[in-house]
């Protein structure tokens, strides 16, 4: 149990240290100081966003190979889901529950983690 809540707070102990040296070194982190520094800022997350839309790009294949692509993820993170809630209700071995348990929390923090703690942070 304990090797599933460590990855769970490495970012919450991040932002906590972060927060410890700012405190002490009276930064508020690196913040823009004009705004062009802005607007290259702004750029740079387009210029970000624009290359995980071409990671997801399919190039020229058929439809159906690429509907099949954009629901393997879904599929795949259902699948482990229900086999932890499946062993758990029937009484599966300890081991088996333990091992399907880190799966299922690791596709669960991949489905809301980053985007649940960027929402508590304030960083919609």
């Amino acid at each position: 149990m304990i090797e599933t809540l460590i990855p769970a707070f490495i970012p919450v102990l991040s932002d906590g240290v972060r927060a410890l040296v700012n405190r002490f070194t009276g930064s508020a982190g690196a913040k823009p100081a004009n705004v062009g520094e802005v607007i290259q800022l702004m750029q740079a997350d387009t210029e970000k966003l624009k290359a995980l839309a071409e990671l997801d790009r399919t190039g020229n294949v058929s439809l159906w190979v690429a509907n099949i692509r954009a629901l393997q993820r879904p599929v795949i993170g259902l699948s482990v889901i229900t086999g932890y809630v499946v062993a758990v209700n029937t009484g599966a071995s300890p081991e088996t529950q333990i091992q399907l348990g880190q799966y299922a929390s690791m596709v669960t923090f991949y489905l809301f983690g980053d985007r649940t703690w960027q929402y508590i942070r304030g960083r919609n």
